[in-house]
C-alpha cells in the first residue's frame, strides 16, 4: 500500500523534518524522495510506504493536510494505485 505525497511551500527551515517526523509517529516508510528549490519555491515529491500505518490511508491524509494548514504548506497526498490510473498514457 503505497501513496504519493506533493508538498509546495515558499521556503522555510523544517519543511523535511515536520512532514517526516509526522509520517515516522503514523510509521510511514518514505521508500523514495525528490526535493528541489525554485526560487524561493520548496517542492517535494514522496513515494511512501503505509501498509505498516499506525492510522488508515484516510486519517494519514487529513493528519497531513492539517500539517499543511498549520504550517503554510501545500499537501496532496494520493493512493499510487488510483495516481497510476490517472496517469495512464
Amino acid at each position: 500500500m503505497k501513496a504519493i505525497i506533493a508538498i509546495t511551500a515558499t521556503d522555510t527551515v523544517g519543511i523535511i523534518a515536520a512532514v517526516s517526523t509526522y509520517l515516522a509517529k503514523c510509521n510511514v516508510n518514505i521508500l523514495d524522495i525528490s526535493q528541489t528549490i525554485m526560487r524561493d519555491h520548496f517542492v517535494m515529491i514522496m513515494l511512501v510506504d503505509y501498509q505498516k500505518s499506525k492510522v488508515p490511508f484516510d486519517t494519514l491524509r487529513t493528519g497531513l493536510l492539517q500539517l499543511g494548514q498549520e504550517q503554510a504548506l501545500s499537501i496532496h497526498v494520493q493512493r499510487e494505485d488510483i495516481f497510476n490510473a490517472m496517469h495512464r498514457i
